[in-house]
Formats: C-alpha cells, sequence, structure tokens
C-alpha cells in the first residue's frame, strides 16, 4: 500500500507550512542523486519526497488531499494556484535553495571584491603605545575613467542571458532550478558599451594609499579590518575588507609573552656576590633594582606593571628581569693577580661552603662512577 504523503515527509497532518518544507529540503539534501551516486533507492526515495511535496507544499492541493486522499489526483495533479488562491510556493524555488547547498550555485551573494591582507611590520615601542602609519596596497581600485560603472557612456542594456529577470532556469527531467544570472549578477542589465580603459571590469589595477591607526596594545597576529578598503568589485559591486595583520620585529632587548615583557641583565660577578643597585630599562625610560648578596644567574625580578596594557585586558603586565652574572674578559695584569689572589683563599676548602651547586655537581659525578663500576 503507497505510504500517505503525510508519512512520505515525516509530518503530522496539522503541520504548519514551514515544518513540510523544512521537512522536504531535508529529505531531499539526504537522497539527491548527485550525492547518492548509483543509489537506485535513494534516487526512488528522492522522487517519492518531491511527489509529496507537490501536493502538500500547496494550500490547495493539500486541503484536496486531506479531503479526498490520493483520490484526488487520480486525473492528474492539478495545476498550482488553479481555484484563484495563493500558493505556498514554488517547488523549482525549493530545488534551487538544496542546489546551492550541495554545490554552492543557486542564489548567491551579490558579488563583491576580494578581501586582501597586508602585513604591517611594527617595532615593539610601535605596537606598546599604538601608532598611525600609512601604506599602500597594491589592489584593483575603481576605473577613474568609468566610475567604477564599466560604462563608457553610463548606458546600461537588457541583459540577454536572463531577458532582464535577473535569474536563469534549468531544467533536466522533472528537476527545474532558478539560479542567479552568471552574466549579469541578478541586476537583470549590462553594459551595453564597456569602458576601453577598463574593458567594462569596472576597476584597475593600481596602489591604495590610506592610514592605519593601530591602537594601542596590538601583539603579532593581531588583525585590523578595514571595512570597504579592500579590492574594489565588479561594475556596479561593493568593494571587499582590508586585514591589516601586525607582525612585530625583534626587539634588542626585550621578549613579549601576552602582557609580559622578559629582558636579560648582565652583572659582574662582584655585583652578584656582593650585592648592588642594578638600572634596567624598561618601556620608556629606566628604572633600578636591589641585586641580594650571592644571587645567582637564572634568578628572576618582578617589576609589576611594567609590562604592556593589550588591546584585551584592563591592566598591564609585568616585566620580568633575568640575572646573568657575567665572566669578565680581556682582563689586565693587575686584574689576574687578584682574581689569583682571590681563587688561593678557597684552597683546602674544597668550595662546598662557597659554592653549594658546584659541589652537588661534583657529589653527583662521584655517584654516578661508583654505581659505573659497581
Amino acid at each position: 500500500m503507497k505510504r500517505s504523503y503525510y508519512e512520505v515527509l515525516g509530518v503530522a497532518h496539522g503541520a504548519p507550512p514551514a515544518d513540510i518544507k523544512k521537512a522536504f529540503r531535508r529529505l531531499a539534501m539526504k537522497n539527491h542523486p548527485d550525492r547518492c551516486p548509483g543509489d537506485p533507492s535513494a534516487a526512488e526515495r528522492f522522487k517519492e519526497a518531491n511527489e509529496a511535496y507537490e501536493v502538500l507544499g500547496d494550500p490547495e492541493r493539500r486541503a484536496l488531499y486531506d479531503q479526498y486522499g490520493a483520490a484526488a489526483f487520480q486525473n492528474g495533479m492539478p495545476p498550482k494556484g488553479a481555484a484563484g488562491g495563493a500558493h505556498f510556493g514554488n517547488v523549482g524555488d525549493v530545488f534551487g535553495d538544496i542546489f546551492s547547498d550541495i554545490f554552492g550555485g543557486g542564489a548567491r551573494r551579490a558579488a563583491r571584491g576580494s578581501d586582501l591582507r597586508y602585513v604591517l611590520e611594527l617595532d615593539l615601542e610601535e605596537a606598546v603605545a599604538g601608532v598611525e602609519k600609512r601604506i599602500r596596497v597594491p589592489t584593483l581600485v575603481n576605473c577613474q575613467y568609468c566610475n567604477g560603472t564599466g560604462s563608457e557612456d553610463g548606458k546600461l542594456a537588457t541583459c540577454e542571458t536572463c531577458g532582464g529577470h535577473g535569474r536563469v532556469r534549468m531544467q533536466n527531467g522533472i528537476f527545474s532550478i532558478q539560479q542567479t544570472c552568471p552574466r549579469c549578477g541578478g541586476s537583470g542589465r549590462v553594459v551595453a558599451k564597456p569602458c576601453k580603459h577598463c574593458r567594462g571590469e569596472g576597476r584597475l589595477e593600481d596602489e591604495h594609499s590610506l592610514e592605519v591607526k593601530v591602537p594601542a596594545g596590538v601583539d603579532e597576529g593581531d588583525r585590523i579590518r578595514l571595512a570597504g578598503q579592500g579590492e574594489a568589485g565588479p561594475a556596479g559591486s561593493v568593494p571587499g575588507d582590508l586585514y591589516v595583520e601586525i607582525h612585530v620585529r625583534e626587539h634588542a632587548v626585550f621578549q613579549r609573552d601576552g602582557d609580559d615583557l622578559h629582558c636579560e641583565v648582565p652583572i659582574r660577578f662582584a655585583q652578584a656576590a656582593l650585592g648592588a643597585t642594578i638600572e634596567v630599562p624598561v618601556l620608556g625610560g629606566a628604572t633600578t633594582i636591589t641585586v641580594p648578596p650571592e644571587t645567582q644567574t637564572g634568578q628572576e625580578f618582578r617589576l609589576r606593571g611594567q609590562g604592556v596594557k593589550s588591546v584585551r585586558s584592563r591592566q598591564p603586565g609585568d616585566l620580568y628581569c633575568k640575572i646573568v652574572v657575567e665572566t669578565p674578559v680581556r682582563l689586565d695584569k693587575h686584574q689576574r693577580e687578584l682574581l689569583q689572589q682571590f681563587e688561593a683563599t678557597f684552597a683546602g676548602e674544597g668550595g662546598g661552603e662557597h659554592s653549594p651547586r658546584a659541589s652537588r655537581f661534583l657529589d653527583g659525578v662521584k655517584s654516578f662512577w661508583d654505581r659505573m663500576v659497581s
């Protein structure tokens, strides 16, 4: 026994038109022959869903079906709107939506220019403080001779492909699919006499110069969107957008990590051993830190609020100063003698008291060799 149209679409008898259309789209998308090549059962289900929607998608046919069942159409399907009433919709329009979902075609978006990407290099100071930069972007711009219309004399003619309707219909067996006209882009009008400079395109290759306001706190990889500053669109359409991508040059002193800054501070070993007050750089100036006696390489000092206030945060980050004890070079004779005298003071002590890391290292080496020979 043939299934009812409601059962085919999987909807209740009282389902609203929107639910019927949604159910049909779901089944048509699932069983479309182009999605299920070589599957006869899918093609049959697609045909069955199409037949059900032709009835339930039209108020008058649905009313007849609800009253008389399939017997109402034994002599053929009545035309839509035969009684003069408004009908629900066109199956071809629904197929157009499905075709668009499957192939990306159908009723496409209005043509527009392409989006562009521009890499803007900044110094760290510029990225932190914000800056205005003038950039020049190679792109397609509106033709100055025809003001971007693509027309030599400003006149338009009816598109011969669609006859001025802006849409074309594709017929393939039982399928009837409407699409935006590929020639006029849906406008129904085309340039009668193309501009000889841009050949009817409405745009030419050139450089676009503009000011870019970079907000304070931007970081590597951040993007600034400038709406309408991308590539000019085809004649009569809107331009794309320009995306300015930030690249921060390597800094001689600081390394950035999010909102925090890091730097290395070299000091002499006498300063590390005895302690000292050291001047360290900060963004926009300098400050001092107190290095306590017996400071080792790798020890960090945190300066709160001396980092970066990014575009996404309310408070600035911190500055981390990493101590690096530097071995002196190019010593003169007197300096060498002083160091020799200083080194002699450790003779016979094994270095454990004054060099705990060296002592632990030697103990570890000794333990390693003992295990190797045992």
